[in-house]
């Protein structure tokens, strides 16, 4: 776990952030394929924007931040970072969107991963979220801001995907261009770094059921066992067809 800032210019870049509001977020919508990503070699990284307090099972923050970095472990993460910014008062504004550009021009991830959509009955947050993170990626390469950057240099995102949560339609609305990585092989890993948030899920036996099925559900249409489900916030263009289609 860092939740501090230290010498930004000797950081490790990262090949992969995925930005969540709270601690589970990104192992509910992604952790399968946060997992395969690290077993493939790639350097991945998790983003919380806060610390997901108070929730009504929990201790608090420590225990929050523990299990947060026992899920990460599950899933071979390089790099788990909180922002500590306000959960339930979580707001799209310009600290929270400086806050992570600051990260990304840290890290200097390639690819980025976050909330591609509102999630109605669950927390607002993610909404907030959303927003946040399409700002931070833009203000990561921005020059002449010094006075909110200091010494970071600027950075590019190469890519940027929306992930969706179990709940969510399989169709993410007004994205079009849309893929399903295989977690075939990552699924139980997922729901080991579920399984670590006590304080979340105890209480919840459904919970690896309802995953399990999305999942399921997910991967079927893409023709295996289990997937997870990802829109391109810009369409994706392909240099060799064949290899892409039937990569299997």
């Amino acid at each position: 776990m860092d939740n501090t800032e230290k010498d930004f210019q000797h950081e490790p870049a990262l090949d992969v952030i995925a930005v969540g509001a709270h601690p589970d977020d990104v192992e509910m919508a992604c952790g399968g394929t946060l997992a395969k990503l690290a077993k493939q070699g790639y350097r991945v990284g998790i983003v919380d924007l806060t610390d997901g307090e108070p929730t009504p099972n929990s201790t608090g923050p420590d225990q929050r931040l523990t299990e947060a970095g026992d899920a990460a472990d599950k899933l071979g993460i390089q790099k788990r970072i909180n922002l500590c910014l306000p959960n339930r008062r979580l707001m799209d504004g310009l600290e929270s969107r400086i806050a992570l550009a600051r990260e990304f021009r840290r890290f200097r991830p390639r690819l980025v991963l976050g909330f591609g959509e509102k999630t109605p009955m669950a927390s607002p947050d993610h909404w907030q979220a959303m927003q946040i993170t399409d700002a931070a990626i833009f203000y990561s390469r921005l020059s002449k801001w010094d006075d909110y950057f200091e010494d970071l240099p600027t950075h590019s995102v190469s890519r940027h995907l929306y992930f969706r949560m179990p709940s969510d339609p399989e169709q993410l609305a007004g994205n079009g261009s849309q893929l399903t990585v295989d977690i075939s092989e990552t699924l139980e890993q997922k729901l080991a770094a579920i399984h670590c948030y006590h304080s979340q899920f105890a209480h919840k036996p459904q919970t690896e059921t309802q995953i399990r099925a999305a999942a399921t559900v997910a991967g079927h249409a893409a023709g295996v066992m289990a997937g997870e489900v990802f829109a391109a916030a810009r369409p994706i263009a392909v240099d060799d067809l064949v290899r892409t289609v039937l990569w299997s």
